[in-house]
């Protein structure tokens, strides 16, 4: 039986923006894609080479899936290019910023062939990725791994990032914008303990209520989570009942939100359901 590492093969690609470029690698099956392609999101502060975007595609080319595992401009928490020092990173990343990235890279891939890919989005990438589908109604799949159920009102509420210390953050933050230094770095008391003042305030502001586009969303839809994770903070099941077409959810036992350990389980719980969805 012909072993999954000898079907895959990745070209290192750079998709420009406006400023800097998405990095990421295309995998494609030997002798071309038979079931269409794959596009993933990563996770906030994460990158193409960790999680899901890295787990997952060995399998899915297997399957006959060409894979696009890129970086937004917001991977990782800081990192420099070399250009003079200038840095980029999750650190400075805004909600236009993702959602602008993820049709960008969407639109290079349609440009090498692949219009209408499926949608794999992991924790703050599966966030993104509901508007991002629900405005792409040709999309044949959405699978979203541990996705955040977001909605500025309740991000504010649990105080992510900053923790119990919000309103003093949030002071801070807006009084920093104020003073033209929205672009500096700040600390805060939680993951992922350092951004500027200008993200931090869009982070509670502005990122999407994935409930909220779930009516909209009418492909064949998969959403799951790790029993470590909160149902509430990430809604499968509340997903799978507001969801426009059909859905699944699924809750992995013993599994925490980044999958350790449980990676082969995830990646069969995924390839089952686009055998049955979409390659079949």
């Amino acid at each position: 039986m012909t072993g999954i590492r000898e079907v895959l093969r990745g070209e290192l690609v750079s998709i420009a923006t406006d400023t800097a470029p998405l990095d990421g690698i295309l995998y494609e099956p030997d002798g071309g894609a038979t079931a269409g392609a794959v596009i993933l999101f990563h996770g906030n502060t994460m990158n193409f080479y960790v999680g899901p975007p890295r787990f997952l595609p060995p399998a899915l080319v297997a399957m006959g899936f060409a894979c696009l595992a890129f970086n937004r401009r917001a991977h990782d928490v800081l990192s420099v290019r070399g250009d003079k020092g200038r840095m980029e990173g999750g650190a400075f990343q805004t909600t236009a910023q993702a959602l602008a990235d993820h049709a960008t890279a969407a639109d290079w891939l349609a440009a090498r062939g692949y219009p209408a890919p499926v949608v794999i989005g992991h924790s703050n990438g599966g966030m993104m990725a509901a508007p991002h589908v629900a405005a792409r109604p040709q999309t044949p799949a959405l699978v979203l791994l541990s996705a955040g159920a977001g909605g500025p009102a309740r991000t504010q509420r649990e105080g992510l990032l900053a923790g119990p210390r919000l309103p003093e953050v949030r002071a801070r933050a807006e009084a920093m914008v104020a003073a033209g230094r929205g672009d500096e770095l700040m600390l805060l008391p939680g993951w992922w303990y350092v951004i500027t003042a200008r993200s931090f305030l869009d982070r509670i502001t502005t990122v999407p209520d994935i409930l909220a586009y779930a009516p909209r969303i009418t492909c064949p839809a998969l959403y799951v989570r790790g029993d470590a994770e909160s149902e509430a903070t990430f809604p499968g099941e509340k997903f799978r009942q507001l969801a426009g077409g059909p859905c699944e959810s699924v809750v992995v036992p013993d599994c925490d939100h980044f999958y350790n350990g449980r990676e082969a389980e995830v990646t069969m719980i995924v390839a089952d359901f686009l055998r049955r969805r979409v390659v079949s």
